[in-house]
């Protein structure tokens, strides 16, 4: 598999690891991680109109800025809550999971966006494929911008 494709899988198995832990009622949010999920979800807003990705009429600029901006806003919400991001390549979730997973695994996939940037930056361009993946994870229906559906509390 590739660097990416790993990322993608470690990013969805901790995701769920988490959601499972919510929906089955083993972890339950308190205020402050209510209100930085709002906050993610405030902070990135990816302006797509109701279009459905993958955003091909967008250039690559916009639409590996809009996965990129995912890891800034991580890092920062895992400040706000002292939580510690942790590397999901290749590693299980630990049990129980929350808030430091559910974290961890969205952050993987925003970290590629900086990846990709950086590459971009320099003349390269990276797979049409892969950067549509990052954008179906990142957005619309069962993606991380519908999170706070996905809670029950």
């Amino acid at each position: 598999m590739g660097a990416f494709a790993d990322r993608l899988d470690g990013g969805w198995t901790w995701w769920e690891a988490a959601i499972e832990e919510a929906q089955e009622g083993r972890w339950v949010r308190d205020a402050v991680e209510r209100q930085v999920i709002k906050d993610i979800g405030a902070a990135t807003n990816p302006l797509h109109g109701g279009r459905m990705a993958p955003f091909t009429e967008d250039s690559w600029h916009v639409r590996i800025g809009r996965i990129a901006n995912w890891a800034g806003v991580l890092r920062l919400a895992a400040r706000s809550g002292g939580w510690v991001l942790q590397p999901v390549v290749g590693r299980r979730p630990p049990h129980p999971a929350g808030m430091t997973e559910l974290l961890s695994g969205i952050y993987a996939v925003g970290e590629q966006g900086e990846i990709w940037m950086r590459q971009l930056l320099k003349g390269g361009l990276p797979l049409e494929d892969e950067i549509a993946k990052a954008e179906g994870f990142l957005t619309g229906p069962g993606s991380v911008e519908d999170l706070e559906l996905f809670f029950y509390d």
